[in-house]
């Protein structure tokens, strides 16, 4: 099954998040579990976290049709104590969200090294850290999304996914999220199927496609190979439809979020509907 459908607002409580992705026809979605711009979120009411199961529910949808979206300002990679401290406590808090919640994953950017530190080593406690935050939680799969490469940023190359993939030890709580627009931007052209498959080929053998727990479908504004980090809605950006309609004909992203993570929320059901219909 296709499960497509976008980042929708979780404003007001949970729950709401589930009539935004019934409102645009979507069979999968993503959400914050927490502002995404703070370190520290109010509490989440047991009344609050009761209803949003029950929406799922009555939706219906399943765990697996959903990919929440960690907050911007964790940094697992920070060399700084104080800081990746602060980080950790984020992280642990959104995950014991997720639990409450009822949601089995959370996509989390993996961090950057800050030029203080060398990639590898920066990898290396990005894993350490993700151990840690498994040990202390329970049912939630922490899931590490590519990114365009920009500044120190981490994940830009599947083989940096696959080293922190590598060192997780409860590998069935770790996976990988693609982003089409951070690969473009990162230098992978996803324009042809032969640089789609390329690229697929690239990020299966240096993790395993068996890691996918989701993909952001986002067209670009950015040119190949820039590292910026722009959006742009499907089919009009420098991608164009193409690699989105083979993605979702894909039977290995069968049963994947596919998270539209698009501006104009106002496409949002036409994009849906396209590639559901594809």
């Amino acid at each position: 099954m296709r499960f497509v459908g976008p980042h929708v607002s979780a404003a007001g409580a949970p729950a709401s998040a589930v009539a935004n992705a019934l409102k645009v026809g979507a069979t999968g979605f993503a959400l914050f579990v927490k502002n995404q711009r703070q370190w520290v979120g109010k509490p989440l009411p047991e009344a609050d976290a009761k209803a949003f199961r029950a929406a799922m529910a009555a939706a219906p949808y399943v765990p697996a049709q959903v990919l929440p979206h960690a907050g911007y300002l964790i940094n697992l990679a920070n060399p700084d104590p104080a800081k990746h401290a602060k980080s950790m406590e984020s992280l642990l808090d959104e995950l014991h969200r997720c639990e409450a919640l009822g949601l089995d994953r959370l996509n989390l950017h993996p961090g950057a090294h800050l030029n203080q530190i060398a990639p590898e080593a920066a990898c290396d406690r990005v894993a350490d850290s993700i151990n840690r935050a498994l040990a202390e939680t329970r049912g939630v799969t922490l899931v590490i999304e590519n990114t365009a490469g920009q500044g120190s940023y981490l994940g830009a190359t599947p083989e940096q996914l696959g080293r922190i993939v590598a060192g997780v030890g409860d590998k069935s709580r770790v996976g990988i999220c693609l982003d089409t627009a951070h690969a473009f931007a990162a230098g992978y052209d996803l324009r042809t199927e032969a640089g789609l498959e390329d690229f697929l080929g690239r990020v299966d053998r240096a993790v395993g496609l068996g890691y996918l727990r989701g993909m952001h479908l986002n067209d670009s504004k950015g040119e190949l190979g820039t590292h910026l980090d722009r959006h742009e809605s499907l089919g009009k950006g420098a991608l164009g439809w193409a690699p989105f309609e083979r993605l979702v004909r894909d039977p290995r992203l069968d049963n994947v979020p596919l998270v539209i993570e698009t501006p104009d929320d106002t496409l949002w059901a036409e994009e849906i509907h396209h590639l559901l219909t594809v």
